[in-house]
């Protein structure tokens, strides 16, 4: 049996279950604030009906920052409406959709008391934040350019 088949088969602890439920609920709590609010039309500003202010970057230089749209991306996937979701924020979208597949996993795992699928560790968790990341960085720099 492999390192990896060995840790598959290891039970998780309590507090790691219990850390896979409140995570769970931390990325669900999130979905249900998107779906609370309307996306924006524009494809951004949509965290503003929560009261929270206007980008600065936008305000200060004129231009969306990388995240303008993340909020307005969940506020679509939420809804269904995947093609708005990736107009608004490719990244705020990626990201959307792995905490939907995110909480049935952690319940899933929680669940079972062991890791189903695969293992995560630090390397493929680090690495799919670069990539996150990266994407969200060339989506903004391609909306620079393109205007």
């Amino acid at each position: 049996m492999s390192q990896t088949e060995d840790h598959r088969q290891a039970t998780l602890t309590g507090g790691d279950r219990v850390l896979l439920i409140v995570s769970a609920a931390g990325l669900l709590l999130l979905l249900v604030v998107a779906a609370l609010v309307e996306p924006d039309r524009r494809g951004f500003g949509t965290h503003q009906q929560f009261g929270l202010p206007p980008c600065s970057v936008r305000v200060l230089f004129g231009i969306r920052c990388p995240t303008c749209g993340m909020t307005t991306a969940w506020a679509c996937l939420v809804r269904g409406q995947v093609t708005d979701a990736f107009r608004a924020n490719v990244g705020g979208a990626v990201l959307g959709m792995l905490a939907v597949v995110a909480v049935g996993w952690f319940l899933l795992c929680a669940w079972r008391g062991r890791w189903v699928g695969w293992v995560p560790n630090n390397v493929v968790v680090a690495s799919g934040a670069v990539v996150i990341a990266l994407i969200t960085i060339v989506d903004w720099i391609i909306r620079l350019i393109a205007g």
